[in-house]
């Protein structure tokens, strides 16, 4: 059932990129509100994911958290909570060190990671092909 749910998590999280890496059928403005509600949403479903990955390997056994040093134990809104907290640091920034992953989740957090630093990058580019896109139509 685990694996499953991870399977799930996946599935958004790339359907999530999908939306950002892919043309759609959207029409976009260079700058609109739209635009910071989809990037807003698409933060959202990355962190959100990797949090639910972290957690769902935690109550598999996996350990992938520790925290100040040691396995990281607790009651399940606890390790959400951390989970959570380690998906959010690592997808905005280099983390703390409070929490660090360990064992399959330096791999995750490698990937976050790199998702975190590259969407504002996809986001910036395809507001402008898809501005051009539009302003080439309308001429």
């Amino acid at each position: 059932m685990i694996y499953l749910l991870m399977l799930a998590v996946i599935l958004c999280i790339f359907m999530s990129l999908r939306t950002l890496f892919f043309p759609s059928q959207l029409k976009y403005k260079l700058v609109s509100f739209e635009n910071f509600l989809f990037l807003g949403y698409t933060y959202s479903v990355i962190m959100i994911g990797f949090g639910l990955l972290f957690m769902l390997l935690e109550m598999k056994g996996l350990n992938v958290i520790a925290e100040q040093g040691t396995l990281f134990t607790g009651s399940y809104m606890a390790k959400l909570n951390s989970s959570m907290y380690l998906s959010a640091i690592t997808l905005f920034s280099v983390g703390y060190g409070d929490i660090v992953p360990i064992g399959v989740g330096r791999i995750l957090v490698v990937i976050e990671a790199l998702i975190g630093y590259t969407i504002p990058a996809a986001f910036v580019v395809k507001t402008f092909i898809d501005y051009d896109q539009n302003h080439d139509v309308k001429k």
